[in-house]
């Protein structure tokens, strides 16, 4: 499986980018996917995840309510929308994908996701 992302850039605070992540391989429909982001200095963290079936989404605290994340199954592309962006949410966004469907308990967890696009950078001025 590999994982292209695009869709970043330069956006000013209060502004939205709407990220793609498009896959390869086998199986897209049967694998849960996730967004990731790594700041400057600081830890890859998590963002965001979708069910296999698409039926389920969660997000981080820090982006609930500002940040959508659906996916197309028939396209094998994953989206991350992302609005009222804050220059907090600058960073470098990865998507990921499990090898099938990833246990809720750790869909948080970067360990938990097999495969990684190459990122993407998000920079938001204020």
């Amino acid at each position: 499986v590999q994982l292209q992302a695009s869709g970043g850039g330069l956006v000013q605070a209060g502004g939205s980018l709407r990220l793609s992540c498009a896959a390869s391989g086998h199986n897209f429909r049967s694998r849960s996917m996730g967004w990731f982001r790594q700041a400057p200095g600081k830890e890859r963290e998590f963002v965001s995840h979708i069910r296999a079936s698409g039926g389920h989404t969660y997000y981080a605290d820090s982006v609930k309510g500002r940040f959508t994340i659906s996916r197309d199954n028939a396209k094998n592309t994953v989206y991350l929308q992302m609005n009222s962006l804050k220059p907090e949410d600058t960073a470098v966004y990865y998507c990921a994908a499990g090898n099938g469907q990833i246990i809720l308990s750790e869909i948080r967890r970067a360990e938990a996701y097999t495969y990684w696009g190459q990122g993407t950078q998000v920079t938001v001025s204020s």
